[in-house]
């Protein structure tokens, strides 16, 4: 029997024999997962010719930033919250923000710091020094490059640059596939997949289902940051069984992942972001927001302020809970006295796998234990908003599950209405928010 068969098989029975509930994360994956937020950093020639998707056919003389700040990127990035960034080092237009060996479209060849930068090695050095974990997207689809027509010849290109970008540029977090434009095409995905395992075995590979089946995260679905009310970690796909959560991508510019003239009307609310916060980490999911440079090699101010008031919000509401628990059962908080609270955060140790299906929780008002919420995963957080209340006590009651249930404390939280901004808009409204 051919050894590919044999291979095939054994996966079969593998997947077979696996049980949902007997899933975990591997350490990377969970240690992932705690980052929560992150950033994607669109910058190209694109940028320099107000378009989304460049054809590959762009002169490398139009990349030339006169101001490009690496730190200025991450440092409102991590005001953002984010704890990793992930830079776009090619598109699809094939165009390549290091100096490549194996092509010469590429920053070699653009006027930028006379054919001598490497955007990669800026951002990858502003990273580290400003603590966020640094991650890479390279596009599979390549436009320019007439490899591309050889599937063989094409992944010896691919991997060459995966193997540059792996070894020269310091421990990765994520290493992202994206499958846009790639019908038709076979990729050498067992190959990939073992390229990054030798020279960066922590980094974690982003791929829809769809389009990679190895993958260590799953792309949510969408690209406007919203997660699944329901949402398992766990996933079947062709018969492999994997632990894969769930990454959500969404631009701060509505339709535009790279910077565009005049499209600040596009900016996001904050209220959108924080609607977009509770729909994804709310939901077990993590948040990715796509930020972009401008011509000048600078985030927008109005992007940048928009970044810190997003931030400044999220530790406003969940940077203190009113209430955890004080005893050795992590789903009951008790109040001395009755407090004002209108949200919960739940989660579960990971490390044990993820088991709840369904639960509800409830207060303890004038005596008398009522619902107030109720959902169905848990994972790795939770937030529930319900109308605020005065409350004695409250607690969360598992209703269905895989097996035992292994919860961390519970945190409860008073977010209501934030503080006036001069700006005038109103703030965040619980009802509004509701998983």
């Amino acid at each position: 029997m051919k050894a590919w068969l044999w291979a095939f098989l054994l996966l079969c029975v593998e997947a077979i024999g696996q049980n949902f509930a007997d899933i975990r994360p591997s350490p990377q994956q969970l240690a992932w997962q705690e980052l929560e937020i992150g950033a994607l950093v669109h910058f190209g020639p694109n940028t320099f010719m107000d378009r989304e998707w460049g054809d590959g056919t762009a002169d490398p003389a139009v990349f030339n930033p006169t101001r490009l700040d690496a730190d200025q990127w991450v440092r409102a990035a991590r005001a953002a919250g984010a704890k990793y960034l992930i830079l776009v080092a090619k598109h699809h237009d094939g165009f390549c923000l290091w100096p490549s060996r194996h092509t010469d479209y590429s920053v070699r060849r653009s006027p930028w710091k006379n054919g001598r930068g490497d955007v990669v090695r800026e951002v990858e050095q502003a990273c580290r020094r400003h603590g966020l974990a640094f991650g890479i997207y390279l596009s599979p689809w390549d436009r320019h490059d007439p490899r591309y027509a050889d599937n063989k010849k094409y992944d010896d290109y691919y991997v060459a640059q995966m193997t540059e970008l792996a070894t020269q540029y310091g421990p990765l977090v994520e290493f992202w596939l994206d499958g846009a434009g790639s019908e038709g095409h076979v990729y050498d995905f067992v190959r990939y997949v073992r390229t990054m395992r030798t020279y960066q075995p922590n980094a974690l590979l982003f791929a829809s289902l769809d389009f990679m089946p190895y993958g260590d995260i799953r792309w949510v679905g969408n690209e406007s940051g919203l997660a699944h009310e329901e949402n398992w970690n766990v996933v079947d796909n062709y018969g492999i069984v994997r632990w894969r959560p769930a990454e959500a991508d969404t631009p701060l510019r509505h339709g535009h992942w790279f910077w565009h003239p005049d499209s600040e009307k596009r900016l996001k609310s904050l209220d959108e972001l924080m609607d977009i916060y509770h729909k994804t980490v709310g939901r077990g999911a993590q948040l990715v927001l796509g930020i972009a440079p401008d011509n000048r090699g600078l985030l927008p101010e109005p992007d940048v302020k928009r970044l810190e008031e997003f931030g400044a919000e999220i530790r406003r509401i969940y940077g203190r809970p009113a209430g955890v628990p004080d005893g050795p059962d992590p789903s009951v908080v008790w109040f001395r006295e009755p407090r004002r609270v209108d949200r919960v955060v739940l989660q579960e140790d990971l490390a044990h796998g993820q088991m709840v299906r369904r639960f509800r929780v409830e207060a303890q008002t004038g005596g008398q234990w009522r619902e107030v919420a109720r959902g169905t995963t848990i994972g790795h957080k939770r937030i529930l908003i319900f109308d605020p209340l005065e409350a004695a006590a409250l607690r969360v009651m598992i209703e269905a599950s895989l097996g035992p249930v292994h919860l961390k404390p519970m945190a409860v939280y008073l977010g209501g209405f934030p503080p006036a901004r001069p700006s005038g808009r109103v703030g965040v409204n619980a009802r509004d928010h509701a998983p």
